[in-house]
């Protein structure tokens, strides 16, 4: 039993839930007994790897960044997940959801994106089985993620622009929400480790590959396992990932990156687990940015990927265990440590990614020792903003 097992059904300690309205409570039951059937199934099981190894190019590899590690005087590898097909991690749970779509005769696909790699995840595997795809993405991180955007586009998604709110990844998420109640027939391909009872618990199953390879990796190439392990989080679906095989391990220290913003303060940053609180937000009881009154309130990163007041419950409940420390990386930082890798290793990563990298250089400083980084995504998307 891990320190994570759900003490009831879709809960990490007090937090999950499934706190939606009922004509999506009976949908998303259905979605639960389908993947509990789904991940019991040989077959199924062996056509997600199927995929995963001849599709998506797995096992990503894990990189001995000797520059990286002669400039900061520690042993760091790189988790290659910007070598997947598409470019980031996303496309490991996009793989295992559209294959459950199928499974339930799904006539639509639906998902939400912000910094766009779910999306153009989403929109690859609904070309791949066939399947209409609609992508709901903010307006302003339409203009600030353009390549992407033309990517869905190329590869037959229609591209939903939300207008509501700050015009990012919450009101996207808002807006697939609302065309899932309305539409039966549709199936929610959710991107991140967020939202109600079971879609956490099933993120987390289709991207605990990360982890996993991560694991035999290291020991192959070391003998041992790391001491530190890096991952950044908005939802938090790449950094649960690579957790969840070395949360067991209490001398594996996790750390996980927030985007910092521009200043710790309500409206500047996306730093959910440093100034949130708990509540019911889009589904689950987990940390949200508050105002005074316990009003979600708008969040703010460079990373379109990072820029959402929420988080997944699993984070929460390992923010409070103290298992994961969480911190904080400034938008300045993150662009610093961005230049840095592309300049060291030839590796350009995500702006998203670059947060992982830049609290690996603040902490391995005055703590070295083995470390693994992991690069959920490549940087193309993210040329020229800054």
């Amino acid at each position: 039993m891990t320190e994570t097992t759900m003490k009831k059904e879709g809960y990490y300690g007090s937090y999950g839930g499934m706190f939606v309205p009922p004509v999506l409570q009976e949908k998303l039951e259905l979605l639960a007994g389908e993947f509990e059937k789904a991940k019991a199934d040989e077959s199924f099981i062996h056509q997600y790897r199927y995929y995963l190894n001849d599709y998506v190019g797995r096992p990503s590899p894990l990189y001995y960044a000797r520059n990286l590690s002669e400039k900061v005087g520690a042993k760091i590898y790189l988790k290659r997940e910007d070598l997947n097909h598409t470019g980031a991690h996303k496309i490991n749970n996009a793989v295992g959801q559209a294959l459950l779509a199928k499974r339930m005769n799904a006539r639509q696909i639906i998902a939400e994106t912000g910094a766009g790699q779910h999306g153009v995840a989403t929109a690859t595997v609904a070309a791949l089985f066939n399947i209409p795809c609609k992508i709901f993405m903010g307006k302003e991180d339409i203009l600030r993620q353009k390549p992407n955007v033309q990517r869905m586009e190329m590869l037959g998604a229609e591209v939903i622009e939300s207008t509501r709110g700050t015009m990012t990844l919450k009101d996207a998420v808002d807006d697939a929400f609302d065309y899932y109640v309305k539409n039966p027939d549709v199936f929610y391909l959710l991107g991140s480790a967020v939202g109600p009872h079971r879609y956490p618990a099933m993120v987390k199953f289709f991207q605990s590959v990360i982890g996993n390879e991560t694991r035999y990796q290291i020991l192959d190439k070391e003998g041992k396992l790391p001491e530190n392990i890096f991952a950044c989080i908005g939802g938090g679906s790449n950094a649960i990932g690579m957790f969840s095989a070395f949360l067991e391990d209490k001398q594996v220290k996790l750390f996980g990156a927030e985007g910092g913003g521009t200043e710790l303060t309500n409206g500047n940053t996306a730093a959910t687990l440093t100034l949130g609180k708990p509540i019911v937000y889009q589904g689950t009881y987990s940390y949200c940015l508050v105002d005074e009154n316990n009003i979600p309130v708008d969040a703010y990163s460079i990373s379109a990927g990072l820029d959402y007041p929420g988080v997944g419950p699993e984070h929460s409940y390992l923010k409070d265990t103290q298992r994961v420390q969480y911190f904080p990386i400034s938008d300045s930082e993150a662009v610093d440590a961005f230049k840095l890798l592309s300049r060291l290793e030839g590796i350009i990563p995500a702006i998203e990614s670059s947060h992982a990298v830049a609290l690996a250089l603040k902490i391995l400083k005055s703590e070295p020792g083995l470390s693994v980084i992991n690069l959920s995504g490549r940087g193309d998307k993210d040329l020229g903003r800054f």
